[in-house]
């Protein structure tokens, strides 16, 4: 049936961040591979104890600048030397010193559009609602709670098992979430 809720995950409630990387370790341990853990500010080390991979972001920012820088280049030696050639004083008509505040700011105006937009491609964003918006205790994940979700779209997911590792590991309160993902 169209609209109807299905299970979307369980949700975990933990009261400190030890308590949430203890729990991350633990969870990625035990072989999850769709589940996410949420804070109100950065833990130092929860990459880490999730299993996370490095961001390619920097290469990609990185390759974005220096296509910037590029085709800055490549544009002022096309119009000055090719397209429109003047010469001027006897000046070459290629002067590359000329030709750098103009590079270094394609640099970094390519380098900045690829790192924005990059972060939105890996981040999955905009992604303007999340079945844990269903949950009232979700809501103080901005002010002072920590929270790990297991997804049931895990091929490990069962509801049991989820329930009752989330709370061995010290949750507070562990609860399904239904909602379209």
């Amino acid at each position: 049936m169209a609209g109807e809720n299905k299970l979307y995950g369980v949700l975990a409630e933990f009261e400190s961040p030890k308590d949430l990387l203890h729990a991350c370790e633990k969870v990625r341990e035990a072989g999850y591979q769709k589940w996410d853990a949420y804070s109100p500010f950065p833990v130092h080390g929860i990459e880490a104890a999730m299993g996370q991979k490095p961001s390619p972001l920097g290469w990609m920012s990185f390759i974005g600048a220096i296509t910037g820088a590029s085709l800055g280049m490549l544009m002022q030696w096309w119009m000055s030397a090719v397209d429109y050639p003047l010469v001027i004083s006897g000046k070459p008509l290629f002067s590359w010193p000329a030709f750098i505040p103009i590079t270094f700011e394609l640099g970094v105006l390519f380098g900045a559009l690829t790192a924005f937009l990059g972060m939105l491609l890996l981040n999955g964003l905009p992604r303007p609602y999340n079945p844990l918006f269903s949950s009232e205790r979700f809501a103080r994940v901005t002010d002072d709670r920590f929270f790990i979700a297991i997804e049931a779209a895990d091929p490990k997911f069962r509801t049991a098992e989820a329930k009752d590792l989330l709370t061995k590991l010290g949750a507070t309160h562990v609860e399904l979430v239904e909602g379209q993902a």
